[in-house]
């Protein structure tokens, strides 16, 4: 009997580090672990990585394109067809060359729901695209209970097939000794002192001014500052003497900083997920979470969930959190058991169930 063989767009892996590549990432290692009775064929345009998984039933390949949109409209499904694949799992985008062996993965909606967190050229090509990548998929994969009911309500030829499978946490985090963990932050970074931390690409969705209005409110009695990680992206910022910017950091950077702050704040106006929040709680970071999109399913009772968006709210919050001891350490063993909630592995198995519907 001849094993089933999934097609996956692997490209993701190749690149730097954002909530999509941790995810595939994530999900290859889960499947690397549980897919014995699969054939998994991994394309890309790029060499294969060093973090590819190593198992005998991935086969990585690589197809050479002039285009990224090309490669994924053509190059890469019609390899697939002729290589047998049973299932073609991507990212958004499902050419009409998948036939009926289309599986996609849609972390959100958010161009939806917010148009203005996107530059016009993204926001129509999102709108045009998703819809239609939807309408030709067999099956949708989402992160959350929410990305699944906002994308039967935005796109409704999703209903009946919209399955959840959980993102986790990945395996770009690395806990360390807390002495390597201080050096890294003061002597690599410059940051100095006590801190609260955001992290995320500085687009407007991600709502950083709110962190950094609400950091700047804070009493003097609160001497800690606002360090802020992450890409360029765009949208103006306000600045402030309480606010450090770091720009974009290494995994080992990244980690330290979250081991070191004494909070670590996500205002962002929707998330499908919310990876960060996993981030911290692995560091033992107290976390305090807007009520935008998944944020509030995933920290459950893990998070100071903030549902205002006012500044001068958000910096009562952080203020009482950081004030009071017994809080914080509550937040940081519920983050904890939080956490254990969410394994690759289970990803891996939800997502193979997915597979075998197409297989049929």
């Amino acid at each position: 009997m001849k094993t089933p063989t999934v097609a996956i767009d692997a490209r993701l892996i190749c690149r730097s580090s954002t909530g999509d590549t941790s995810y595939w990432r994530g999900l290859l290692r889960g499947l690397a672990d549980v897919a014995a009775d699969l054939r998994i064929l991994l394309y890309s345009n790029a060499s294969k990585p060093a973090n590819a998984p190593e198992t005998p039933d991935f086969e990585w390949i690589h197809l050479p394109a002039s285009h990224d949109r090309l490669w994924s409209l053509v190059t890469f499904p019609r390899a697939a067809v002729r290589q047998g694949a049973d299932v073609i799992h991507t990212q958004y985008n499902v050419s009409p060359l998948c036939g009926n062996l289309a599986v996609t993965t849609i972390h959100d909606v958010s161009f939806f729901i917010g148009p203005e967190w996107f530059g016009l050229k993204d926001r129509l090509l999102l709108r045009w695209q998703v819809p239609a990548s939807v309408k030709r998929a067999r099956q949708v994969i989402t992160v959350s209970e929410t990305s699944k009911s906002e994308l039967e309500r935005f796109i409704p030829a999703s209903k009946g097939k919209v399955n959840v499978t959980y993102n986790a946490l990945g395996d770009n985090i690395k806990p360390m000794p807390a002495e390597e963990a201080r050096r890294i932050v003061s002597d690599d970074l410059g940051v100095v002192g006590p801190y609260v931390l955001t992290v995320g690409t500085r687009w407007p969705r991600k709502n950083i001014r709110l962190a950094i209005e609400a950091c700047a409110g804070l009493p003097e009695t609160v001497p800690h500052r606002l360090v802020v990680t992450g890409k360029a992206g765009w949208g103006d910022l306000a600045d402030h003497q309480r606010t450090q910017f770091t720009g974009y950091v290494s995994d080992t950077q990244l980690t330290a900083l979250y081991q070191c702050a004494d909070l670590y704040v996500a205002p962002s106006f929707h998330e499908g997920f919310g990876i960060p929040l996993l981030e911290a709680w692995a560091c033992g970071c107290p976390v305090v979470c807007s009520s935008g999109g998944a944020l509030p399913e995933i920290a459950a009772d893990a998070a100071e969930v903030v549902t205002s968006w006012i500044a001068a709210d958000w910096t009562a919050v952080i203020a009482d959190v950081l004030a009071d001891s017994s809080k914080l350490e509550q937040l940081r063993q519920r983050g904890r058991s939080r956490l254990g909630e969410y394994s690759w592995d289970k990803t891996a198995r939800s997502t193979i169930d997915v597979y075998r519907k197409v297989i049929g």
